[in-house]
């Protein structure tokens, strides 16, 4: 070969190679609307001490969407504890789910996406620690919550107008209708086979009966948070603080009779500390989730006297009812081992009753050995990979609840001390027990049963589970249902509570003050300068679709 020959061919193969790189990158920018990166900074840039009209704390499924709608007209800080999806690509894609929940927390406990902490109960759980929030790290199943919510349960006077729109919103921004995966059309036609109709088809409302709904995963996967609702604001008015924990909510120390919110005090990731204030008029909107709102307000002095005086913490308001009517969603499911590989699926289809709901998920996990023994395989070798399929009820409420208190007073990034008392209401317990007998019903359908594994020594097929099957005596043995109802609870991801609507916020989410818990009627707290809002997770309507 010629040096003439040899140069133009490594030319063209350098051409070659940009312009497929340039194609990654090109197909990357399409897929995903990074357009909200112009107004990210970190928070370390940021200077010590700044006014804005709002200061959003909590950049998740709350915080994104009210922050966008308010910079229409208004500047707007928004002030979020974690990175941006880009620095956790499994935020990125439906594949990345299960590894998600698979990082393990660092030693400074401040860079996985998906926070890890025990509940009192025991029950392991995750919060979401990243912009977007927990509609970065969840299973992406979009649905509208029950006319009833909003018009007898949520203690709101809601424009149903509005929240049509509101939906319409976000549907029209982040969510995809896909073709159902193998796993999910056969777990659709077994609730149907099962007895849980009618077929509603594909909708997003809320129907008693089998249903398709909406997906922030788009049909390459490809997630599509409440981030991604940043980019109908206007950016110019944005500004998106990310690695940014805000520790104390500011009041004014004037003679008036009720503080006034007027900014808040946050740190960087350096530690620096910074102070952000509200304009004349302003507000500022606490939207840290269920475990994150009522710790700040802890922090900052408003709750139960006794607890805040117990910690040294200056009380600011006396709130009895901070960080209390705590309560999650239990999750039960049967987890069955595929025979064959299964394509991954991400939650699709749900059936709906009046007791509970059930959803289905398909994924793989490596098959230990994950670490082959040292020298006795090629190093190319691929570990085996277990495929699943996993059916879940959540049931309807719940009715037990339980309470949050501080683990520290001195540390934000530590989560709080959070009991459930999963079941400690009997209802919860005899839903739960219906909906898992629902689960033995579907092993039972046609639908199934190609799922099953083959004994080869007398052909006899059946189910093989990767965790604790349904006793055999299921369907009549309450005592036995009960128990393994308690002894295999998890979380569905749904926590909520601690600052709910009638009892810490009033129905236009400002807070409530009473000097005395036994007074029947409370005094609002009229904040001049800042209307403190805390998040009620759920009641948001914005809050309620990007769920688990």
């Amino acid at each position: 070969m010629t040096p003439s020959l040899l140069s133009l061919l490594i030319t063209l193969l350098i051409i070659i190679l940009l312009t497929c790189f340039h194609g990654i990158l090109l197909s990357y920018a399409v897929d995903y609307d990074f357009s909200y990166m112009k107004s990210v900074v970190n928070a370390t840039n940021l200077p010590l001490i700044e006014e804005y009209d709002y200061i959003v704390i909590g950049g998740g499924t709350t915080g994104c969407p009210i922050a966008a709608t308010l910079s229409e007209n208004y500047s707007v800080l928004v002030l979020e504890r974690g990175n941006v999806p880009k620095a956790h690509p499994n935020t990125l894609v439906s594949s990345g789910f299960v590894n998600l929940l698979s990082e393990e927390d660092t030693d400074d406990n401040t860079n996985t996406p998906a926070q890890r902490f025990t509940s009192k109960d025991g029950v392991d759980n995750v919060r979401g620690r990243v912009l977007g929030g927990s509609s970065m790290i969840n299973a992406g199943f979009f649905s509208e919550a029950e006319h009833d919510f909003f018009v007898k349960y949520s203690g709101v006077k809601w424009d149903m107008n509005e929240v049509e729109k509101a939906y319409k919103w976000v549907e029209d921004s982040i969510v995809s209708y896909s073709n159902l995966s193998t796993w999910q059309f056969a777990v659709k036609e077994a609730l149907l086979e099962a007895g849980v109709g009618p077929d509603n088809g594909v909708t997003t409302k809320h129907k008693v009966g089998t249903k398709i709904s909406g997906s922030i995963f788009d049909d390459e996967g490809r997630r599509h948070g409440a981030v991604e609702l940043l980019n109908n604001g206007n950016l110019k008015n944005l500004q998106i603080a990310i690695l940014a924990y805000v520790t104390k909510i500011i009041f004014s120390t004037n003679s008036s009779s009720h503080p006034n919110a007027i900014g808040v005090i946050y740190t960087d990731s350096k530690g620096k500390s910074h102070k952000a204030l509200i304009r004349n008029k302003g507000e500022v909107i606490l939207s840290a989730g269920p475990l994150g709102s009522p710790q700040l307000l802890l922090l900052s002095g408003i709750g139960p006297k006794s607890n805040l005086t117990s910690q040294h913490i200056p009380i600011i308001l006396s709130q009895p009812n901070v960080g209390q009517f705590m309560a999650d969603n239990p999750r039960n499911n049967l987890n069955l081992v595929i025979p064959f590989p299964l394509q991954a699926s991400y939650i699709q289809i749900v059936g709906i009753t009046k007791d509970y709901y059930i959803e289905t998920m398909s994924y793989s996990l490596p098959f230990f050995p994950t670490t082959l023994p040292f020298s006795i395989y090629p190093n190319t070798s691929n570990p085996l990979e277990l495929s699943l399929g996993s059916i879940a009820e959540k049931i309807v409420g719940p009715l037990s609840t339980g309470s949050l208190w501080l683990a520290s007073t001195t540390d934000v990034k530590v989560t709080p001390h959070v009991q459930f008392n999963y079941f400690s209401n009997p209802i919860d317990l005899t839903r739960c027990v219906s909906a898992m007998r629902k689960l033995g019903d579907l092993l039972k359908t046609k639908s199934l049963d190609r799922f099953k594994y083959t004994n080869n020594l007398n052909g006899t097929r059946d189910f093989t589970f990767f965790g604790p099957p349904l006793p055999d005596n299921y369907q009549t043995d309450n005592s036995s249902m009960e128990e393994y109802c308690r002894s295999s609870v998890t979380s569905f991801w749904h926590y909520h509570g601690g600052c709910l609507v009638g009892k810490v916020v009033d129905g236009d989410f400002k807070l409530s003050w009473s000097e005395n818990v036994k007074r029947k009627n409370t005094a609002k707290l009229k904040i001049s300068n800042g209307h403190l809002h805390c998040q009620k997770n759920l009641i948001q309507p914005l809050d309620a679709y990007l769920s688990y």
